[in-house]
């Protein structure tokens, strides 16, 4: 469970700390239903740009964000449906949307689900301490943005193979960036610089979202209740539910389908992973180009047990179908295949990850030989917000998009098979459970007492870890009301 020991000297500081610099918190009740957002700050949001520093944004941790880059309230989750016509599977397959986020992620959300609690309790001084985030990409982006939010000091760690925009943004945000070697596989290089900051001396609190139970929280309850919003507007008549699709990376996205299977009973939940290193299917390890979705490691807050299926998804046709769906000659041609013009001109609100997802959602599809009247979810955690250098950097290497490229493409997106999946039994996912041991008993100094309650105790292990979330706004709203601002 989340430790919400309350350190009644430091949570006095940064109670006066907050109402000095004119800081309040958004609630997870908040970020779930916004109309519960005081009007104040609302009337402050309408003069804010999405990605400005200005603490008011924290109140913009959501999935309902108006679609503005300024001055944007709110409306329903934002998401997209992808149907037959693209993906070439009788399943519709809703993507919710993360662009429209600060920073463009929902990561965002994750790295509030982290750093909150501690803040309101006292744990964490944000006027002395400095906030790590290590990363794939988009968490330490997260994390820098909140702590530049709190005017806290941010140490933001990600590989040195990920795009160009996230360091070039980082560096204008971040106290520090540090990157290590490798791609967004090697996660163990990032741990290893954890342990190299712990032994600093530095006074400073890591925020691993590999093993923070705020990352899956904040999912289980926001990002769930989300997708269950958007689902009722289309589960009518004979309509249904299947499953939730996520990308394993930290985990934590995948706490949502958790909350969806309790909604929505004889759903399934998918993790995603990229071919090229294919953890769960085949304890395998390698680098691949989906960016964001660290891996060679079960991160410690991946409920298992509740996994019921792993889709891998070759890099390559990531690659490909982000030229298809965003070169001009391409949509020209997915148009003329048949596929709505308005959705083609959307497309760009999925990022390398979220067609990577998509992916995995139609193979999903096929697999269970799913019918029109089945609808499966997915995430576009970003969008080609962040990966314009990439586009780049295919053209350099492959020249430019030709027609027989199109052509290749579009058959490979129809030709999208079941190959590399696999259906979880009891003892397959205890299989991928027992990973742990190796990176977090052996590696971290985890106790093996907690990895095995999460397999034999699970039921009180994480449903009491996801109750704790009325204590955590009991604490914020105590929190505010002491700083005195709403």
């Amino acid at each position: 469970m989340i430790d919400l020991t309350i350190n009644k000297e430091i949570q006095a500081k940064n109670i006066a700390y907050c109402r000095d610099k004119k800081i309040t918190l958004p609630t997870f009740a908040m970020m779930k239903d916004p109309s519960k957002i005081p009007a104040a700050v609302k009337d402050q949001l309408k003069e804010i740009g999405l990605w400005d520093l200005h603490s008011a944004n924290l109140y913009r941790i959501s999935w309902s964000n108006e679609q503005k880059d300024s001055g944007g309230l709110y409306g329903g989750p934002n998401h997209f449906v992808l149907p037959p016509e693209l993906t070439g599977c009788k399943a519709n397959i809703i993507m919710l949307s993360g662009r429209w986020f600060p920073t463009g992620a929902h990561k965002v959300g994750a790295t509030f689900g982290c750093l909150a609690p501690t803040l309101v309790t006292g744990q964490f001084d944000p006027q002395t301490t400095k906030a790590v985030w290590p990363s794939t990409g988009n968490y330490c982006r997260g994390g820098a943005y909140i702590s530049h939010l709190l005017a806290s000091n941010a140490i933001a760690i990600l590989p040195e193979e990920m795009s160009k925009e996230r360091f070039e943004w980082l560096n204008k945000i971040a106290g520090q960036v540090i990157a290590t070697p490798g791609c967004e596989s090697n996660v163990k290089e990032i741990f290893d610089k954890c342990w190299e900051l712990r032994k600093s001396g530095e006074d400073l609190k890591i925020f691993n979202q590999f093993d923070e139970h705020g990352n899956p929280l904040w999912h289980y309850t926001v990002t769930g209740s989300a997708i269950e919003e958007v689902l009722n507007n289309y589960i009518t008549g004979d309509k249904k539910f299947a499953g939730y699709v996520s990308s394993s990376g930290s985990g934590g996205t995948l706490a949502a389908g958790s909350y969806l299977k309790k909604q929505f009973p004889g759903s399934k939940i998918v993790a995603a992973e990229a071919l090229q290193c294919p953890t769960l299917l085949q304890n395998g390890f390698g680098g691949h180009r989906i960016e964001g979705i660290g891996d060679k490691h079960v991160p410690w807050v991946h409920d298992c047990k509740e996994t019921d299926f792993v889709a891998a998804v070759d890099d390559e046709a990531t690659m490909r179908l982000l030229r298809l769906f965003n070169e001009g000659n391409g949509r020209e041609a997915l148009v003329a295949s048949g596929v709505d013009a308005d959705l083609v001109s959307r497309l760009d609100l999925m990022g390398i990850s979220g067609i990577g997802n998509m992916i995995a959602a139609i193979k999903f599809a096929k697999y269970n030989e799913l019918t029109e009247n089945d609808y499966v979810v997915s995430i576009a955690t970003d969008s080609m917000q962040l990966y314009g250098s990439r586009l780049e950097e295919l053209t350099e290497e492959r020249g430019a998009y030709s027609e027989s490229d199109i052509q290749r493409d579009l058959q490979l997106l129809d030709s999208i098979g079941i190959d590399n999946m696999k259906e979880l039994g009891y003892y397959d996912k205890k299989a991928i459970h027992n990973l742990k041991y190796y990176t977090w008993i052996e590696q971290q100094e985890k106790d093996v007492e907690e990895l095995n309650a999460q397999w034999y105790d699970h039921d009180n292990y994480w449903g009491n870890t996801f109750k704790q979330v009325d204590d955590i706004d009991k604490l914020t709203t105590d929190f505010n009301d002491k700083v005195g601002l709403l």
